[in-house]
């Protein structure tokens, strides 16, 4: 038994005989600054386990089936390093551009954890307005976004894994999509020769969030001359 546990079990004592020395358990939760259901806690912990029921137990271990995926995580911090977007943009982007669901809540919760919480203090703030105005382009082709939503399905209790690869051109709201079972660079080469031989107009720019997916040789793909 360490120290902090004999503190334990040392305090809950004093007010367990103190509510029997004064024979009034209102007046000894107000004296320790407790509440009834605590003190009641404590002496049924005590009576059914002696002083041992009285050391503070460990607390429940995270649920790791509630916390937000590895790969959305690594959405939302790419978003907070590379455009300093706080939680409720990171929202909206998530799901405007990339089909994901995370509350603004959620998105904070992984900015605590990853220490990502405060911006670093050469960013530029942005003025408080009432309104969040997204990016719109007049020029079709100018800005096509890219991106990868992840699927599964149940196949009699099998969970088969598919890759939706979604494009979205930002005047037009233009939107093409296909799926594919891997989720690799081949894919993603793939399916840009698709969206640019199935688009009705130029393409001059194709933004990514710069998943595996998307690095040096789709980048090399892209910037061909024949693009």
């Amino acid at each position: 038994m360490n120290q902090k546990q004999k503190h334990d079990i040392k305090r809950k004592m004093a007010v367990i005989k103190h509510a029997e020395i004064t024979t009034n358990v209102s007046k000894t939760c107000r004296y320790f600054g407790i509440s009834r259901q605590t003190f009641y806690n404590w002496r049924n912990a005590y009576n059914i386990k002696g002083e041992t029921g009285l050391i503070n137990s460990k607390p429940c271990p995270r649920n790791l089936n509630l916390r937000t995926p590895k790969h959305i995580e690594d959405k939302v911090i790419y978003l907070r390093k590379t455009y300093h977007f706080g939680p409720r943009r990171i929202s909206m982007y998530m799901e405007r551009y990339h089909g994901i669901k995370i509350s603004s809540s959620g998105a904070r919760y992984v900015l605590i954890r990853n220490d990502l919480k405060l911006l670093p203090r050469n960013a530029k703030r942005r003025s408080p307005g009432p309104k969040f105005k997204r990016y719109n382009k007049q020029v079709p082709g100018h800005h096509v976004q890219v991106d990868v939503k992840f699927l599964t399905f149940n196949d009699q209790g099998n969970k088969i894994k598919r890759f939706q690869y979604t494009a979205i051109d930002d005047a037009t709201r233009i939107r093409m999509i296909k799926i594919y079972p891997k989720h690799n660079q081949d894919h993603a080469i793939k399916f840009i020769d698709h969206v640019i031989h199935r688009m009705p107009f130029r393409i001059n720019m194709v933004r990514t969030d710069n998943g595996h997916e998307f690095q040096a040789r789709f980048h090399w793909h892209a910037d061909g001359p024949r693009y």
